[in-house]
């Protein structure tokens, strides 16, 4: 088992930043390749970006390449989330997950979520 818990959620204007965090524990952090997903109200679950369990590779979907960076520290057991430049369409609950697939974009691939946490961008 891993038990996953996102922080760094909040409410930030158009053009700001914010910084998500995902605490790992039980299971070797460094076996998992990490995720973080967003879910708006009535679509599905969407792939954000992925990371390499090494941190060598890293994944990202095309409207948030430039602005986000996925990062993670092993030793820590977290993994980050930078968001820059953040949009009112990036509003959403953003979800850290884990998963020992290679299949880094689809989210039945993840056996292990985080609770998520809410992401509001004010135009």
């Amino acid at each position: 088992q891993v038990q996953l818990v996102e922080s760094g959620g909040g409410l930030v204007q158009a053009g700001g930043s914010l910084r998500l965090s995902c605490a790992a524990s039980g299971r070797t952090f460094s076996a998992y390749l990490m995720a973080w997903f967003r879910r708006t109200p009535g679509k599905e679950r969407e792939f954000v970006a992925a990371i390499g369990w090494s941190g060598g590779m890293a994944y990202y979907r095309d409207s948030v390449k430039g602005r986000f960076t996925i990062s993670r520290d092993n030793a820590q057991n977290t993994v980050y989330l930078q968001m820059n430049s953040l949009l009112p369409e990036d509003t959403a609950v953003y979800y850290c997950a884990a998963s020992q697939s290679t299949n880094w974009s689809n989210p039945k691939t993840y056996a292990y979520w985080g609770q998520g946490t809410q992401v509001t961008v004010s135009s």
